[in-house]
């Protein structure tokens, strides 16, 4: 190091100490705060995974998955579909009422879906689907992802849908 920058170096030195002391006294505020919300956090109960069976007894078997989960007030359903003969209208509006009855058998609703996702046998049924899917989930639905399953429905059904909401 020259001389002359030596000197620029420690011109600005305690400029560069002082902006360094004031970013470490923030994040050592901040840190508190944090310790503090954690402190407070640590008396609470930690959420804890629920498994539901509405309408039915749990499998005495481990099952492949778990119909309605709650983590927190957090609510994940299965996919639901419709197991039986009829048109994409039908297994749509069955599909939502089963949902429906889930959601309220946790203490959530329709209106408390954060985001949907609907599986199609066929693109074709699209619009169809959509004429009894609107307003189900009350003026301000969550969001969706609509696709056409490659290979179909398990169980043959039209549509299967899942979703996420909130207590």
């Amino acid at each position: 190091m020259t001389k002359s920058n030596r000197r620029r170096f420690l011109a600005q030195a305690p400029v560069a100490v002082a902006a360094a002391a004031t970013v470490s006294g923030a994040t050592a505020r901040a840190g508190d705060e944090d310790e503090k919300h954690v402190a407070h956090d640590a008396h609470e109960d930690p959420p804890k995974k629920e498994t539901y069976w509405p309408g039915r007894e749990a499998p005495t078997e481990t099952p492949l998955f778990s119909p309605v989960v709650t983590y927190g007030n957090m609510v994940f359903l299965s996919g639901i579909g419709a197991h039986f003969e009829g048109d994409i209208k039908a297994h749509t509006r069955h599909v939502l009422d089963q949902i429906e009855k889930n959601l309220q058998a946790v203490g959530s609703s329709m209106e408390k879906v954060l985001k949907v996702n609907v599986y199609l046998n066929d693109l074709e049924d699209y619009q169809a689907m959509n004429e009894v899917f609107r307003g189900r989930f009350g003026a301000t639905p969550g969001v969706r992802t609509t696709i056409a399953a490659a290979g179909g429905i398990p169980g043959d059904s039209l549509v299967e849908i899942d979703c996420i909401a909130h207590i």
